[in-house]
């Protein structure tokens, strides 16, 4: 079996590195609240399965070494991430605090946080290189050792993206105390998304954290 301590200390290091996923948990706490952030955060954590079972079937290796497949999924994830911007910019009002706290509203945010994690084919490749340096092909199984790792990662996700989800719903609130600059919480959410879309369009400059 895998050293699981050893590979949570490395995930949970990678997770509060700086990255796109972490930068939208953030901005929709700030802009819709504390559930907001927390519900992107399970869609993110939950995200992780689909990259886990790509990875252990090999689906990310046959990504990988088409350019063509990796560049349509990664302008698939880019233009959804700039379209969540702009329904910021353009229904502000359906993007507010208020908006975030329904039980629907939450579900969508959820569900936009999963789709746009599976859009990523870098968070693919990113599990597709990490898992297997902790797999031990010797005890067999590796399957069940990567869909471990793979449930572990997406586990220590949860955690450490709800308490950002936390923090940044609680500077939110702090901000909405101040008029002038919550009525602007709806641009910088929309401006940032787009910002977000951009960076994923791109290609990997420092080959850092997806």
């Amino acid at each position: 079996m895998p050293d699981l301590a050893l590979f949570l200390a490395a995930s949970a290091l990678l997770t509060i590195a700086p990255g796109p996923d972490i930068v939208y948990v953030l901005t929709r706490g700030v802009s819709q609240g504390r559930r907001a952030g927390v519900a992107a955060a399970l869609g993110f954590a939950t995200g992780c399965l689909f990259h886990t079972a790509l990875a252990a079937l090999g689906v990310a290796a046959l990504i990988r070494s088409s350019d063509l497949a990796f560049n349509a999924v990664r302008w698939a994830g880019a233009a959804y991430l700039v379209w969540i911007g702009l329904q910021a910019l353009r229904h502000g009002s359906t993007f507010s605090l208020a908006a975030g706290e329904g039980a629907r509203a939450l579900a969508t945010i959820y569900r936009q946080s999963v789709v746009g994690n599976m859009l990523n084919p870098k968070v693919t490749l990113f599990f597709l290189s990490f898992l297997p340096q902790f797999v031990d092909a010797r005890a067999g199984a590796v399957g069940w050792q990567m869909a471990t790792l793979g449930l572990v990662f997406m586990a220590q996700t949860a955690v450490i993206f709800g308490a950002v989800a936390l923090f940044s719903g609680w500077i939110g609130e702090r901000l909405r105390a101040h008029p002038a600059i919550g009525t602007r919480l709806n641009l910088f959410a929309g401006l940032t998304f787009i910002a977000l879309g951009i960076r994923v369009a791109m290609p990997d400059m420092g080959g850092g954290r997806p």
